[in-house]
């Protein structure tokens, strides 16, 4: 399998907001970058898809100072290795987020993800529910559905999707302007790109994309109904749902159906927040959460 790469980015020009030291573990296919920041209990922190580890600077910051925070980069995404003909299924990122939970010996946790991070963690988190304290919820899902954004949708097509997504930078460049509300500043725009600057790069970008289960033939239609089916777990687990209620992809039908599943959760909606939420509502959104985890 090809792990060839080109080089890492020049984190110099957002050191300032993500001054993080790095570190590496080798999974199957290739090399993740994570953060592990921080004393205490644990909390693990899952981006989706198109962002990295950098959509968390602030919750990192906040959070080590009463936890130890591991972030990390899914494979072909941030700064972890980006293989070129590596499978990029959900079954895979769950995998490699168990593998590196185990060996960083973290045997009890809270969860907080957004976006691709609710199916991969909450993939991991059905096989270890004991070891899951809380969780914190962004604008996510972790369970099928038949709603599809025509700009997702597009983005599945054969050939147009590769020169949408990996050829004119479409998603990641496009998430920068359509996930929120307010313009990001330029440097924190430019920490977003920093890790997809080529073709090459972009892999896992389009790879999420065309993992999106839309039928059963899918082969990962069957692994997020059996995570759907086992959410039931965390009926009672303490819960914190932070919504951007002007996600246009993640919209509130799927908050209708995280309260289905998780009646006894705790929601925050923030009426004028995007897809990225954590930019556009951080003031409040990292005290609430820092509260919730603390309690």
């Amino acid at each position: 399998m090809s792990v060839a790469q080109t080089s890492l980015p020049d984190l110099a020009p957002i050191r300032a907001i993500y001054p993080f030291a790095q570190h590496r573990f080798r999974v199957p296919g290739g090399s993740m970058h994570y953060v592990d920041e921080g004393r205490g209990p644990v909390v693990v922190l899952l981006h989706g898809n198109p962002t990295w580890s950098f959509f968390y600077r602030r919750l990192i910051t906040a959070l080590r100072e009463t936890h130890r925070v591991i972030v990390p980069d899914h494979l072909g995404c941030g700064l972890s290795e980006k293989p070129q003909d590596y499978p990029y299924r959900l079954a895979n990122h769950i995998e490699n987020l168990g593998l590196l939970l185990a060996q960083l010996g973290v045997n009890s946790y809270d969860l907080v993800v957004h976006d691709w991070g609710g199916a991969i963690g909450l993939g991991h988190a059905v096989q270890n529910a004991s070891a899951v304290r809380r969780l914190v919820l962004f604008n996510t899902a972790a369970f099928l559905s038949p709603h599809l954004p025509w700009r997702i949708g597009v983005c599945k097509i054969p050939l147009l999707g590769d020169l949408a997504i990996r050829g004119l930078n479409g998603f990641a460049g496009g998430a920068t302007l359509m996930a929120v509300e307010r313009p990001l500043e330029p440097q924190v725009r430019a920490g977003y790109l920093l890790p997809y600057r080529s073709w090459h790069d972009r892999v896992a970008n389009l790879r999420f994309v065309q993992d999106i289960p839309m039928h059963p033939s899918h082969p990962t239609w069957a692994t997020v109904d059996a995570i759907d089916q086992r959410l039931g777990a965390f009926r009672h687990t303490p819960t914190l749902i932070l919504w951007g209620g002007r996600d246009w992809c993640f919209n509130d039908y799927f908050l209708a159906g995280w309260l289905q599943r998780l009646p006894e959760a705790r929601v925050v909606r923030y009426d004028d927040a995007g897809h990225y939420v954590l930019e556009d509502a951080h003031a409040a959104i990292v005290p609430e959460v820092a509260n919730f985890l603390v309690r």
